[in-house]
């Protein structure tokens, strides 16, 4: 099964330890074995650590960072080593405005799961919660 992620920019650090028992329970019950994750934010940071310590335990499954952007400059959330990125075909085509949203679709389509971190019904990833949930995937919001 597969599983991506949207949330918020801001991230507060007392979500950490259930966001973490959430991966590993859809690792250990739901069989989670991929994971899609993007690059512009505290949370997508936060989920990409996470899955990089898991991943010591969980040697089976595989993540992937997956660009909206080729990286040209340091935003702020490095992630130092990009071998595990995906670049999703035609994005080079989408004007720079609309390339998170179009990153985002390529993600939600693949998924069976949805992550999320939201805490009002505004932005990106509030509007892709309820995408999610309208295409009837699986969704845990943590937020």
């Amino acid at each position: 099964m597969v599983c991506t992620f949207f949330g918020h920019r801001e991230f507060p650090l007392e979500f950490i330890p259930q966001l973490k028992q959430v991966i590993i329970k859809l690792i250990d019950d739901c069989k989670v074995d991929v994971f899609y994750v993007g690059n512009q934010g505290g949370f997508d940071f936060t989920v990409f650590k996470l899955l990089n310590d898991i991943r010591n335990e969980y040697a089976h499954i595989k993540f992937y960072i997956v660009l909206a952007y080729l990286p040209r400059k340091n935003n702020g959330y490095t992630y130092y080593d990009y071998s595990d990125t995906i670049y999703p075909e035609d994005i080079e085509n989408v004007h720079p405005k609309f390339a998170i949203i179009k990153r985002n679709e390529w993600m939600l389509k693949r998924a069976d799961i949805v992550v999320t971190y939201v805490q009002h019904n505004y932005g990106g990833a509030w509007q892709f919660k309820i995408l999610a949930e309208k295409k009837g995937k699986i969704v845990i919001n943590i937020g």
